[in-house]
């Protein structure tokens, strides 16, 4: 997929269109993502901060999205839970930064290297505009290699290196 126009389709992207969640930075490389979302009137709960479900979405698809398109076509991601653990409200402009360095890439692809799944969770913080934390969240994927069914475990290792 190509960054930029991901980049676009996802920022009109309904959900997050309607909720102001906006990407501002996705590295032509998809190993660094930011995503933002200032506080509105249709974003704020009760109390006059940031919706605990806008907080939540704005970690929601990313990390799946970045290592589809690190990881190729040999490999299915799926996004497989998610927590939140509120720190303070949200008020104001509150930013995410999504981040995978080789070191998750070479350890997804050596658990996966047999066609078992690997379960990494991959954590975020959502700052405010001063940097302090309003929510860390986690989020637990579902990866795979996929082996084709003429190739067995032991050959899919053997095309892998």
């Amino acid at each position: 997929m190509n960054p930029t126009w991901t980049k676009w389709l996802l920022n009109t992207y309904p959900p997050y269109w309607g909720t102001g969640i906006r990407i501002t930075h996705l590295a032509r490389d998809w190993r660094a993502l930011d995503v933002e979302m200032p506080l509105r009137w249709y974003n704020r709960n009760a109390v006059g901060t940031h919706f605990g479900g806008s907080l939540s979405s704005m970690t929601d698809p990313f990390y799946m999205l970045m290592l589809m398109n690190l990881l190729g076509r040999d490999y299915r991601v799926w996004d497989q839970s998610g927590t939140i653990e509120y720190r303070k409200p949200g008020r104001g402009r509150v930013h995410a930064r999504f981040r995978i360095d080789d070191d998750l890439i070479d350890a997804i692809r050596r658990a996966t290297d047999t066609g078992e799944p690997y379960r990494p969770t991959l954590a975020v913080d959502i700052v405010d505009d001063r940097s302090d934390v309003v929510a860390h969240v986690t989020r637990t994927l579902h990866i795979r290699r996929l082996v084709t069914k003429t190739e067995t475990p032991q050959e899919a290792l053997r095309t892998a290196d």
